[in-house]
């Protein structure tokens, strides 16, 4: 476990700005998992639970390369049985308008390319602009 207090990346990121923010965020889900963040804390069995396509194997993978990078952080509680919680980072909510943004598009992309009918729903959605429409 002593390897795991690592606060250096295992792997070099580009030197390019906007290679690197595509590099952090890389990963098939990496948005998924931050968005289910943006809304608080989860236990990795919660977590689980949203995604039921992802492996555990691979949750964990991709918390801790988002962990590594920043974006996520963990808090382990001193409880029997021990409990952990994932929280997004400052830095990881600051991702939260650039993945809407990617999200919408995707989805113009798409359009463009007359792929609408093969493109999953966008699941990372304006949170607080949610009771704007109302009016």
């Amino acid at each position: 476990m002593a390897g795991s207090a690592r606060k250096t990346p295992i792997k070099r990121l580009p030197m390019l700005p906007a290679e690197r923010a595509l590099k952090v965020i890389a990963g098939r889900w990496k948005a998924v998992i931050l968005y289910h963040l943006f809304d608080g804390p989860r236990r990795l069995s919660a977590l689980k639970a949203m995604m039921p396509g992802i492996t555990q194997k691979v949750l964990i993978q991709q918390l801790r390369e988002m962990e590594e990078h920043g974006l996520v952080s963990r808090a382990i509680f001193a409880e029997v049985p021990a409990r952990v919680e994932y929280s997004a980072t400052s830095l990881g909510l600051s991702l939260e308008p650039i993945l809407l943004a990617l999200c919408q598009w995707g989805q113009h992309h798409a359009d463009e390319l007359n792929e609408k009918h093969r493109l999953a729903d966008c699941i990372i959605r304006p949170r607080r602009a949610q009771h704007a429409h109302m009016a």
